[in-house]
């Protein structure tokens, strides 16, 4: 067994362990991952966040289900506020390497809550598949579908496992728009299944519905977790959202 020493992070109940780390042979694997984010099992997760200190701050981002993430935005929000906790940092604002390319992110704490914003960089939208209103490329894939009151949840797990299948896999996220500035979102998450927030669906709806015109620039796209504001300028969205400490985590590792 092994000790390795987490921080755990939710962004809008979008939750993460977060391990803090110097340079150093990589140690995470793909069946450690599943047993850290096991619920029952485990400590409890949708993903795992690495960062690591070489030159700047990267970020390896791994999935529940132990497949590696290209970009999330909850995920690097989480990250930087553990960093900044761990080094008892004061700055406001960090450059963080993801698979995506690097992600400036601004980050506030007071105690153990925070709020930050990222710059997400170009929202690239495509043809969708059949049944869906858009496809979006965030860093990551996402498929936005139109919801309907009438659907239950497991039409709308078939719907987007047939969605992912299509394009190989993807985010599959079920919108509702309100008004012009405000839009209700659910989501199954590609690796994790249904979460309490997407960042990076967040932006996919938003640029989808914007494009569609039927939202504007700046919208705040309720989750189920919480609030999440994107604001979209030339073809980029940067995304704000509120991030909290939950717990320092021993896990004996297997």
């Amino acid at each position: 067994m092994t000790l390795r020493r987490l921080q755990k992070w939710h962004g809008a109940g979008n939750d993460f362990l977060v391990e803090v780390n110097e340079p150093g042979a990589p140690w995470w694997t793909p069946s450690r991952v599943r047993a850290a984010c096991d619920r029952h099992l485990g400590v409890g997760a949708d993903g795992v966040a690495v960062a690591t200190n070489a030159e700047g701050v990267s970020m390896v981002l791994w999935n529940a289900d132990g497949s590696v993430a290209e970009m999330s935005g909850n995920g690097v929000r989480c990250l930087v506020a553990a960093v900044r906790r761990a080094t008892n940092a004061t700055w406001g604002e960090l450059d963080v390497a993801t698979e995506s390319g690097v992600r400036r992110v601004r980050m506030s704490l007071d105690g153990d809550d925070g709020y930050g914003g990222v710059s997400m960089g170009p929202v690239t939208l495509a043809d969708p598949p059949d049944g869906a209103l858009g496809l979006a490329l965030v860093g990551n894939p996402h498929v936005v579908v139109d919801d309907d009151a009438s659907w239950s949840v497991a039409q709308r797990e078939l719907m987007a496992a047939t969605l992912s299948d299509e394009v190989g896999g993807t985010n599959v996220e079920f919108v509702t728009v309100h008004d012009e500035g405000h839009v209700a979102m659910t989501v199954v998450e590609r690796g994790v299944g249904w979460t309490l927030a997407c960042g990076t669906g967040s932006c996919a709806a938003a640029a989808v519905l914007h494009d569609a015109g039927r939202v504007g620039a700046d919208v705040l796209v309720e989750n189920p977790g919480g609030v999440l504001r994107v604001q979209l300028v030339d073809g980029e969205a940067t995304l704000s959202g509120p991030v909290h400490f939950v717990a320092d985590v021993e896990w004996n590792a297997p």
